[in-house]
C-alpha cells in the first residue's frame, strides 16, 4: 500500500521550495504574455510609416552604398523605438477615452491588461535610447528625434484639440522622417521632397479625420475632442484641395530643373500615372469602404493600393538608376 493517496503529494513535496526549472518555467509564463503585450501597444503595422526615412537614400541614387544603408536602417530602427514610446505614452494619457472606443477599448493599457506602472517605464526607456542613439549617429539627428518626441508630446497634450494643427502635427512627423533620413547620410534635401511629404501626409491625416467622424457618428466628440470642430462637408473641401496639391506638387518635383540635375534623368515624369492611381485608389477606400482610418492597415491590407505603391517604386528604381538621361 503506497503512504500517500495519488491525489496526495507526501509531505516532503508539499513544504518543498520550487525547483529551478520550475521557477524559471513560471518567469517565462508571465514574462511572455508581458512582452507580448507591450509589443502589441507598439504598434508594430504603424512603423511601416518610418520608411520615409528610405526617402532621400532612394532619391539620392544611393540605395545600394553599402556604406549609408546600414546607417539609414539603424535610424530606420530607431524611429520605430522611438514611435513605440510615443504609443505607450498615448495609450497612457487616453486610457480612459480608449474604453469608451469600439476599437480601441481593447488595447492592453486601455483594456487593463498592461499596468501603467510597466508601460511607463518602459515608454520612459523607449524614447530615452532613441533619442540618444539618434544623437550618437549624428548630433542633427539627435535634435530632429528630440523634435518629433517634443512635436508628439504638444500634440497629445493639446494640439490634437486645435482643428487643423491637428493634423499638421501629424504631417511634420513625416517631414523630420525625411529630414533624419537625409541627414543622417549627408546629403542636401531636395525642397521639393519636404513639401511633397508634407501634402501627402496632410492628406493622409484629413482622410483619417473623415472616417473616425463617419466611423464614431454622434459619439465622436467623445473619443476626439477636435471632432466637433470637423464635419463631412468641409472635411471634403480639405481632402479635396491636399488631393490636388499632392498630384500638381508631385509632377512639379518630376520635372523640376532641380529634380532632373540631381537624379540625372528626366524621366520621373512615367511615374505620375502609378501616384494618380494610388490616390484615387486610397480615395476610393475612404469614400466607399471607410477604410482611410488607419493608412498604415489600408496600405498593408488593400492589395491593390500594395501592389501600386511596389509598382512606383520599382518603376521609380529602374528609372533613377538604371535609365540615362
Amino acid at each position: 500500500m503506497l503512504p500517500f493517496s495519488p491525489n496526495t503529494l507526501p509531505p516532503s513535496r508539499v513544504f518543498a521550495a520550487p525547483s529551478i526549472e520550475e521557477e524559471a518555467s513560471s518567469r517565462t509564463h508571465v514574462l511572455v504574455p508581458i512582452l507580448s503585450l507591450l509589443l502589441v501597444s507598439t504598434r508594430p503595422r504603424e512603423w511601416i510609416k518610418n520608411v520615409f526615412v528610405f526617402a532621400a537614400l532612394f532619391f539620392s541614387k544611393n540605395l545600394f552604398n553599402l556604406a549609408l544603408l546600414p546607417r539609414v536602417c539603424l535610424i530606420f530602427g530607431l524611429y520605430c523605438m522611438v514611435a513605440g514610446g510615443v504609443y505607450l505614452m498615448n495609450d497612457i494619457k487616453d486610457r480612459a477615452a480608449d474604453r469608451r472606443h469600439p476599437q480601441k477599448r481593447t488595447r492592453p493599457i486601455a483594456s487593463g491588461a498592461l499596468p501603467v506602472t510597466l508601460a511607463a517605464p518602459v515608454a520612459l526607456v523607449l524614447l530615452l535610447l532613441a533619442v540618444g542613439g539618434a544623437w550618437l549617429l549624428r548630433p542633427a539627428c539627435g535634435l530632429i528625434m528630440v523634435s518629433y518626441v517634443l512635436i508628439n508630446i504638444a500634440y497629445s497634450q493639446w494640439l490634437k484639440r486645435v482643428v487643423i494643427l491637428d493634423v499638421f502635427a501629424i504631417a511634420t512627423g513625416f517631414v523630420l522622417r525625411v529630414m533624419a533620413g537625409a541627414v543622417v547620410i549627408d546629403v542636401v534635401m531636395s525642397h521639393w521632397l519636404l513639401v511633397c511629404t508634407m501634402l501627402l501626409a496632410l492628406f493622409l491625416g484629413f482622410s483619417k479625420r473623415r472616417c473616425e467622424l463617419v466611423t464614431l457618428t454622434n459619439e465622436a466628440s467623445q473619443h476626439r475632442r477636435v471632432l466637433t470642430e470637423y464635419d463631412l462637408p468641409f472635411l471634403d473641401v480639405l481632402i479635396g484641395i491636399v488631393t490636388s496639391a499632392v498630384i500638381v506638387g508631385y509632377t512639379l518635383y518630376t520635372i523640376s530643373s532641380d529634380t532632373i540635375a540631381r537624379c540625372l534623368t528626366d524621366k520621373l515624369l512615367l511615374t505620375v500615372p502609378i501616384v494618380l492611381y494610388s490616390i484615387f485608389r486610397y480615395l476610393y477606400l475612404v469614400y466607399h469602404r471607410n477604410d482611410g482610418g488607419n493608412p498604415a492597415y489600408a496600405v498593408l491590407t488593400d492589395t491593390p493600393l500594395r501592389l501600386s505603391i511596389v509598382l512606383w517604386g520599382l518603376v521609380s528604381a529602374l528609372i533613377l538608376y538604371t535609365a540615362p538621361l
